[in-house]
């Protein structure tokens, strides 16, 4: 017997508005159930999303399918994207990737953008939940005057052009000078150093982007300054890339012995084993005797970019001389002395961190150019927003995991009380796309793409020569 209440329909004890609620979803199992699994949209193929998608993926109660959806055709983020080419080990980390992916219930949507190609309203459609590990994509700026002069580069953009990122494939790099300025002592940092300092030869045999390798084997570029603001107990690079200035050819490491003069503070960092082990790595540069190399490489510490001057073009950096403050080990901060120094260059690059770029329809917090959350769960105005979620990037590759874990055991935990998406059909984003006409590349076609770069490295004798733009990736996919 059928009632009718004003716009909804009553059947036993059954009320149903026909207005807002599809009537499959009244009878519906229960969400996260074997017939009704938890439907999750990962934004973001980096470290972090991998992390996050891993316990979900694992989840028997409740049963989770993920969709893992990014801008490019190409999964793995920085991985593929950051990593330095001289670095083949640490990007053997895809193969855990790769084990996540193979798992049933992941979907892979590549050459996505969320925010045009799909709404975050699309996706509220398809998905109970949505977790950002988008990553922070442009770098943080010095906010000092001639910053914007040519010879000025964000790392973000070096290491986006040597890799062969398709966002910075036509970018230039002006190495027809002498001297370069690294400022930042990270790992990103040493990368940008160690990759300017090294020969062809050394470079020919990695999976460098062809462009990056010919403009690097010309390159006149004599001297290299790596500028940090803080102490040598405090520089963030790992001892590992430290040890790796060591090994260059044909470029020597030099360290001004004052700089390794330290407070008292500063010797308590050194129970730090990692800080122990960069003092006494910069302690065997600055005794070094001379070598007869080509190009030398110059450690600064105790120094902030406050100008940089030239007349059209880089031609110095002016550097004020800090003092480290504080009254506790670990706690220490820089603070400028009043006293600079002017050193002429002819290029700067930047890399001092990273900042996020806002998504339409999800909270941003410009401040800290990061989604504000709390262990994972996205805020806005101090408020969670049920069902959005965010993950890292935090550190190096690895402390993104326990990040990702953390957001992932939330969502988890959430899922009793998460809002089911109006359409639970599996392929309702499939759909969407071929509505839109957007070719989305899964990862079947990710591996045709993987492959095809692998035999083009075959012929010129390198682990891989990747594509540089997006149309030549989906023309592999095109010719089968």
């Amino acid at each position: 017997m059928e009632i009718s209440v004003g716009n909804s329909l009553r059947i036993g004890e059954v009320r149903c508005d026909v207005q807002a609620r599809n009537w499959e979803n009244v009878f519906m199992d229960p969400l996260g159930s074997l017939k009704n699994p938890l439907r999750i949209a990962i934004i973001g193929s980096g470290p972090s999303g991998f992390y996050a998608a891993d316990p979900l993926l694992k989840s028997t109660e409740p049963l989770c399918r993920v969709d893992m959806f990014d801008r490019l055709p190409t999964p793995f983020g920085l991985v593929r994207g950051g990593v330095a080419p001289d670095h083949p080990k640490i990007r053997n980390v895809t193969k855990v990737y790769e084990k996540i992916a193979a798992r049933d219930g992941f979907r892979f949507f590549g050459n996505v953008t969320i925010g045009s190609d799909l709404s975050i309203h699309d996706l509220r459609q398809c998905y109970d939940a949505i977790l950002f590990a988008s990553g922070t994509e442009t770098d943080r700026h010095l906010n000092i005057p001639g910053e914007d002069l040519l010879g000025s580069y964000t790392a973000t953009s070096f290491v986006g052009w040597y890799n062969g990122h398709p966002d910075y494939r036509d970018h230039t790099f002006n190495l027809d000078r002498e001297v370069a300025v690294v400022v930042g002592m990270g790992n990103v940092a040493m990368d940008v150093a160690r990759i300017l300092a090294k020969t062809a030869d050394e470079l020919k045999t990695t999976d460098i982007a062809q462009h990056a390798l010919e403009s690097l084997a010309e390159s006149r570029i004599r001297e290299i300054h790596i500028v940090g603001r803080r102490g040598v107990t405090q520089a963030a690079c790992t001892p590992l890339e430290l040890k790796e200035m060591s090994e260059l050819v044909d470029c020597q490491p030099r360290v001004n012995p004052d700089d390794l003069v330290l407070t008292s503070l500063s010797q308590q960092e050194l129970e730090d084993r990692n800080r122990n082990r960069n003092v006494e790595l910069l302690t065997e540069y600055a005794e070094a005797p001379p070598r007869d190399t080509t190009r030398t490489m110059h450690f600064h510490f105790l120094r902030s970019p406050i100008d940089i001057k030239g007349d059209g073009h880089v031609e110095s950096i002016v550097l004020a001389k800090n003092k480290l403050v504080g009254t506790e080990a670990f706690q220490q901060w820089a603070e400028p002395t009043g006293e600079t120094l002017e050193l002429p260059c002819d290029l700067v690059f930047r890399s001092i961190g990273y900042r996020g770029i806002p998504i339409p329809g999800v909270p941003f917090e410009e401040r800290k150019g990061i989604i504000p959350n709390h262990k994972g769960r996205v805020q806005e105005n101090g408020a969670v927003v049920p069902g959005l979620y965010a993950a890292g990037p935090s550190g190096i590759i690895g402390t993104n995991k326990p990040d990702s874990h953390e957001t992932s055991d939330c969502l988890l935990e959430d899922a009793a009380s998460l809002t089911p998406c109006p359409n639970r059909e599996d392929d309702a984003v499939v759909r969407l796309l071929e509505e839109k006409a957007i070719r989305f590349v899964s990862l079947d076609d990710w591996h045709q793409i993987d492959a095809a770069e692998i035999a083009r490295g075959k012929v010129v004798g390198k682990p891989r020569e990747r594509f540089t733009r997006i149309d030549e990736m989906l023309q592999v996919l095109e010719a089968d």
